[in-house]
């Protein structure tokens, strides 16, 4: 009410942006990822697509956890040894894509309140960002109260929050399936290499 109804466009923009930064992650970042382990890009979506859906409907990395196990396991070939500790690890840990949310609503809310950020502010966003992310829970909701600190931390009024509150869901949704997929391709990283050493160790073995 304050605001009035002009922000109602820029929340539409604040959507789209992290949309659109949560796909291009996957793309740019977690495919070749998983391309490089000689795994086809296609099959790890097809694999893990189940995942994703829970994680988009349920905005839950830890109530995900299950299925994206079973996921990596059955679909795509990861030993229990490897998977049963890089999964549970990264959704504790890895939450790149509500780092991503973070980024765009502090600089939603800056340009809301007509405020200019100086480049030490980005960098301090960039940083809070990341470490929030990483002590945030996995369970709904949990990225926009670690948001207050990447706010606070570089002087952005907390009142931006009642903003994104209204469309937080709609935002969790995407990068929560960011998160879970991150979990997934790190897993099937890991899981190529320990195949790849445990073939050398058992050369070793033969050889000698």
């Amino acid at each position: 009410a304050k605001n009035g109804p002009q922000v109602l466009l820029p929340l539409i923009k604040v959507v789209f942006a992290v949309y659109l930064g949560c796909f291009l992650h996957i793309i740019i970042t977690y495919l070749p990822l998983v391309k490089a382990t000689g795994v086809s890009p296609m099959k790890f979506i097809k694999e893990i697509f189940p995942a994703q859906l829970i994680a988009f409907s349920t905005c839950s990395s830890g109530g995900t956890l299950p299925v994206s196990l079973k996921c990596v396991q059955e679909g795509l070939g990861v030993s229990r040894q490897v998977s049963s500790f890089v999964m549970p690890l990264g959704a504790t840990i890895n939450m790149d894509g509500t780092a991503l949310y973070q980024g765009v609503c502090a600089l939603f809310i800056s340009q809301v309140y007509g405020i200019d950020l100086t480049m030490s502010q980005y960098m301090m966003i960039i940083l809070t960002g990341t470490l929030a992310s990483i002590g945030t829970a996995g369970v709904p909701g949990a990225g926009l109260i670690m948001l207050t600190l990447v706010l606070q931390t570089v002087g952005l009024p907390l009142e931006g929050l009642a903003l994104i509150a209204g469309i937080d869901r709609v935002l969790d949704m995407p990068r929560t399936m960011v998160n879970i997929t991150g979990d997934a391709a790190v897993c099937v990283a890991v899981g190529k290499s320990e195949e790849k050493y445990e073939t050398v160790a058992e050369l070793a073995t033969e050889e000698a």
